[in-house]
């Protein structure tokens, strides 16, 4: 659930963050692990959730509105930049519930958001084999350009 505390994270203070790569994240836990759109989900892990955040009941969890897609405005008003990288074929964490969904809100909020698909990949390996590109935007978006630029 990487996704779900990095997001809730740079959400509490977005000054403090330039940039937020994610890697097949979970930014919809009604999606994993509450297994409630196209992925099976996890029950051991959806109980377990339930009980981290305090949840009284399965309905309470359902009605959440803290997940990372429903909470990006911050962020793309605080001028982060997100990179996600996902495979198409990913069932565990089905990208069009998860990055899908933050790339279409993000960019309607204004934010810039760069996705990077791996075809016909699930939800590992991570990564890119060469991570340079990944590495490229996180530049790109922390260092100042270069006078002439």
């Amino acid at each position: 659930r990487g996704g779900l505390y990095c997001y809730n994270w740079a959400r509490r203070d977005p000054s403090r963050v330039a940039v937020i790569y994610g890697d097949a994240p979970v930014c919809d836990f009604k999606s994993w692990p509450a297994g409630k759109g196209q992925g099976p989900g996890s029950p051991d892990d959806w109980a377990k959730l339930q009980r981290d955040y305090g949840f009284a009941s399965e309905a309470e969890a359902l009605a959440y509105d803290g997940n990372p897609v429903d909470n990006l405005a911050p962020l793309a008003q605080a001028g982060v930049a997100i990179i996600h990288v996902f495979g198409d074929a990913d069932a565990v964490v089905p990208w069009e519930e998860n990055t899908g969904l933050v790339y279409e809100r993000y960019r309607a909020l204004g934010g810039t958001m760069e996705l990077i698909r791996k075809p016909g990949v699930d939800h590992h390996p991570h990564s890119l084999d060469d991570p340079m590109p990944i590495v490229a935007f996180i530049l790109r978006h922390v260092l100042p350009a270069e006078a002439g630029d």
